[in-house]
């Protein structure tokens, strides 16, 4: 399959189910489900490493967005005001994080950037393996100068890492503000979206300096496609989420990104640059 020319007809429609199958996959956790699909546009699709990126980060925009708007039905937006403290916490980390992260990656030699990509997939699997809803009780309470630095340095790690894998990073969010900033799991899930989604633009603005940005215009179709495949996956995910226990979804979850850091670790093998 050439990737470059998937658009209109069995390949738009192959598009928008890989979509769907992957959104379904983040809806079970409740995030937008880029972790998965950035293996499926290398593995499935062809792109390159450097594309499958831009295009992975121009559909998390849009996941998130609407995400953002879905949520407000179940936290109120006023709530997410209240926060906005923490996220210029950590925006003042992510968002020169995303820019250096993307720098990073334009400069990488092909074989570094699927190699690294594929360790973040297993990190990743890292994370879910050790639970998506964590608790802060056990953990201390950092204040003052000490609590912001903190926030900035894991925002700028969590920058880094969603523009390097073109997602929006709720795994990585969800986590330091429920350990680090002590906030409820669901009002969490709405301040990572809120975090993320100025990041992925800064990311994004970097990646436009870029010629590999030039994927986008030649894949228009397949960007709809997909995106929309994604979006309806989501929600239909959403709408599952608690029908699979936790003890059986994040270990199936884990063992998919794990097989497919394997997968993008062997295309490190036939890069060129």
């Amino acid at each position: 399959m050439n990737a470059k020319t998937v658009g209109e007809g069995p390949k738009g429609r192959s598009a928008f189910g890989w979509g769907g199958a992957v959104g379904v996959l983040g809806g079970l956790i409740g995030l937008g489900g880029a972790e998965f699909r950035l293996p499926v546009l290398i593995g499935t699709f062809r792109f390159a490493a450097l594309e499958a990126i831009v295009l992975n980060k121009a559909m998390s925009l849009v996941v998130v967005a609407a995400a953002l708007g879905f949520r407000t039905k179940s936290v109120p937006a006023a709530l997410v005001v209240d926060n906005f403290g923490v996220v210029l916490n950590l925006l003042a980390g992510s968002l020169l994080g995303a820019w250096c992260g993307a720098s990073w990656a334009t400069r990488m030699h092909g074989r570094t950037l699927y190699k690294l990509i594929a360790v973040l997939l297993v990190l990743i699997a890292a994370v879910l393996l050790m639970g998506h809803e964590p608790t802060s009780e056990s953990v201390a309470r950092l204040d003052g100068i000490a609590l912001w630095v903190a926030g900035a340095v894991a925002g700028f790690v969590i920058g880094v890492v969603a523009s390097l894998l073109g997602v929006a990073g709720g795994e990585l969010l969800i986590p330091t503000l429920v350990l680090l900033f002590g906030i409820d799991i669901k009002l969490a899930g709405s301040l990572s979206l809120v975090v993320s989604l100025p990041t992925m633009l800064v990311g994004f603005a970097r990646y436009s300096r870029d010629g590999s940005f030039a994927v986008l215009g030649r894949n228009r179709a397949f960007l709809l496609y997909m995106a929309c495949g994604s979006l309806v996956g989501a929600l239909i995910g959403a709408l599952l989420l608690g029908q699979i226990a936790s003890a059986v979804l994040y270990p199936l979850l884990a063992a998919i990104l794990i097989v497919s850091a394997v997968r993008v670790w062997k295309h490190a093998a036939s890069a060129t640059h």
